[in-house]
């Protein structure tokens, strides 16, 4: 099988939907399909192998100019490839997080009206590219802010187009109006063109439905996969005595840090300063150097500083070493998390995980067994839950094995492939396009069963 798969890139931020969208991908090639990944708006960062094609379509800086200055929308296309420049869109995410309110909100109306926005010129190059370099099968669009590209894609290419649901909602629910409203009304339009919607689970598979206005059968669950390579291998650790609390995200309020700063505080006056530390890592990006700082405030006037440590950003290796250091895991966002990759990680290592009962953690916790839920956003059930763990070393060990066997048996990044290509393969099948030759394997490993 042939598949196109056009994903955002966030160049030098930190992205949990990149991470997923190059994963994926790898892991399709790996099953001996060729699959293209394709960057749009900015280069696709990840911590493993980069799998995306040499080329930016929807550069951020022509998709800008052309947004607000109609002269853009008709320049020559080698003047447009000068300033997609990997080196330059780099250099510009930087300054992503100062855009205007209203400017992300007419962008987002114009990108999902596709061939009718402001970017048309865009879309036409990435077509061109398919029709007359490419040519696939299939169309993957890795999250719903792209549907403005399906209708025109299956009006020239005549294939499958497939949208992925990443979380994007969350975005969508931030603009202000009257883009907040029209958005809406666009994705319900716009999500006629594809032909199916994968969302990372049931909880989100069934929230989408919703949120798009469509049938939950055109909605169909994927269970999220890591690359296991690396995870779950016993590492000799430091035994300080007490117990570890650590925290692997972005650090941003979204994300729930400072309720785990407070939770912690509280259980450090109630064990000892001795019994417990909590550590910290994930990227900081500049408009939340503010927050850290106040949170470190805090700390050192609760004479908390020698309990804490921030390790910073870390890398594949460094996040596994850094999850083989802890002994319990709490990220607790305060918004539904529809991912939550750094969970799954954090029981292939062994890891048991505290989360908010809300988004998709209770499904996790469901399937995998491998943690306790809280009531979201509440400080004294979060303390309730860490110290149930923290007093018991043989429900974390039984806790983490469980969660450990299930995520290494059902949510590998090869469990994620082989669940993405059924939903391909019937995509194929009811368009008239079914593909009956199967690809040779590259590896040995017998299938494995989806959960």
């Amino acid at each position: 099988m042939k598949v196109a798969y056009i994903a955002t890139g966030a160049a030098g931020m930190v992205c949990g939907s990149c991470f997923h969208d190059n994963t994926l991908a790898a892991a399709l090639q790996k099953l001996g399909h060729e699959v293209a990944l394709i960057p749009t708006y900015m280069p696709i960062r990840t911590e493993e192998e980069n799998v995306s094609i040499d080329r930016i379509f929807f550069g951020g800086l022509n998709v800008y100019l052309q947004e607000k200055i109609a002269l853009f929308r008709h320049t020559p296309w080698f003047i447009d490839n000068l300033l997609n420049g990997r080196p330059l869109l780099n250099w510009l995410s930087k300054f992503s997080s100062s855009t205007s309110a209203r400017d992300l909100g007419t962008l987002t109306i114009s990108m999902l009206k596709g061939e009718e926005g402001n970017q048309s010129k865009e879309l036409e190059k990435l077509i061109k590219w398919l029709e007359d370099e490419y040519r696939p099968d299939l169309v993957h669009l890795n999250h719903s802010l792209l549907l403005g590209f399906a209708r025109e894609i299956k009006h020239r290419l005549r294939v499958p187009v497939v949208c992925g649901a990443q979380g994007e909602d969350l975005f969508l629910d931030g603009l202000i109006e009257p883009y907040k409203s029209q958005a809406r009304e666009l994705l319900r339009e716009r999500v006629k063109d594809v032909n199916i919607v994968i969302a990372t689970g049931d909880y989100y598979a069934d929230f989408m439905a919703d949120y798009l206005d469509v049938g939950r059968d055109k909605v169909l669950p994927v269970n999220l996969g890591i690359k296991l390579e690396g995870h779950g291998e016993d590492i000799p650790r430091a035994t300080t005595g007490a117990v570890v609390i650590g925290y692997l995200a972005r650090v941003c309020p979204e994300k729930g840090l400072h309720l785990l700063v407070e939770a912690f505080y509280k259980l450090w006056q109630k064990l000892g300063p001795d019994r417990v530390q909590l550590r910290v890592a994930g990227y900081l990006g500049k408009k939340d150097e503010t927050y850290f700082q106040k949170l470190r405030n805090k700390i050192a006037a609760w004479g908390m500083t020698d309990a804490f440590e921030y390790v910073g950003e870390i890398d594949r290796l460094g996040k596994i070493v850094f999850l083989n250091s802890i002994d319990i895991f709490s990220v607790p966002t305060v918004y539904r998390e529809p991912k939550g990759l750094s969970i799954l990680e954090a029981l292939a290592n062994g890891v048991p995980v505290v989360q908010p009962r809300h988004g998709i953690f209770p499904e996790v916790i469901e399937k995998t067994r491998g943690g306790v839920l809280f009531e979201p956003e509440s400080i004294d059930s979060l303390v309730e839950a860490l110290e149930l763990l923290t007093g018991d070393e043989g429900l974390r060990k039984k806790l983490g094995g469980t969660g450990k066997e299930r995520i290494h048996a059902n949510f590998g990044d090869r469990n994620m492939a082989e669940a993405t290509l059924k939903v391909y393969r019937e995509c194929l099948r009811s368009s008239g396009m079914q593909k009956d030759a199967e690809p040779k394997r590259v590896d040995s490993e017998q299938p494995s069963v989806n959960y």
